[in-house]
């Protein structure tokens, strides 16, 4: 059965949300502030997070933070009644996945958990490999054959992010809403900044090229075994 953490303060709200989702088969579990439900969302490890953004003892975002620094990747819906575009985009930019503003209608809220659980699921692998390179998740170290990389932080989350899914196309589209957490595409060089950065650590000197950039359309991690 999947179990969602419900992390709200108002009662009726709660209810009515507990009743929809235990109805459609799944498990709830709720807290009403915000401390208790950090320790729950680390103690119960739920499928998903419903997350209200005004909550006693700990607000949501500071919630969802901190099991982002703990590299808790739980899917996280954010509920506010906070709708304005700047609210939402601190929303996301925190580590929520999705956001709901309210008054919304549970329906919604279902079908949008639905969602992000269909999202493929990253794996629980601590050290990623792809040909010669290699990406420690628990330490944060990157390296290159036995050349060490050195990465910043949000550099390090995009080329996990592309190791991930080595071989396939990367549209600038999904690299914002991933790895900046954007739920729209604004009017920004900033993915082709970063990757050229991380190009020019990655793909060194006299190495074969790993990081290529397919023009019109977005970027791709090959292997170097795969290419020629």
């Amino acid at each position: 059965m999947t179990k969602v953490l419900l992390i709200e303060d108002d009662d009726e709200t709660a209810e009515e949300i507990s009743a929809e989702l235990t109805g459609r088969g799944f498990e709830v579990e709720w807290s009403s502030n915000g401390i208790e439900g950090l320790d729950k969302a680390r103690s119960l490890r739920p499928d998903a997070l419903i997350v209200d953004r005004l909550l006693p003892g700990m607000d949501g975002l500071s919630v969802i933070d901190t099991l982002r620094k703990d590299q808790v990747r739980t899917p996280v819906l954010v509920l506010s009644a906070l709708g304005a575009v700047n609210d939402r985009v601190r929303g996301l930019r925190m580590g929520g996945d999705d956001y709901l503003t309210k008054p919304f209608a549970v329906v919604e809220l279902v079908a949008r958990i639905e969602a992000l659980l269909r999202r493929p699921s990253e794996s629980r692998e601590t050290i990623l490999r792809v040909g010669q390179l290699e990406l420690d998740l628990i330490e944060r170290t990157a390296r290159r054959g036995e050349r060490d990389i050195d990465l910043l932080p949000r550099e390090f989350r995009l080329l996990e992010y592309m190791m991930r899914r080595s071989d396939q196309l990367l549209t600038r589209a999904m690299l914002l809403e991933e790895v900046w957490n954007y739920k729209f595409v604004p009017t920004t060089n900033l993915v082709d900044v970063h990757m050229g950065r991380v190009r020019h650590k990655v793909d060194g000197p006299g190495e074969a090229t790993m990081i290529h950039n397919v023009r019109g359309a977005g970027f791709i991690l090959r292997t170097v075994d795969q290419l020629g």
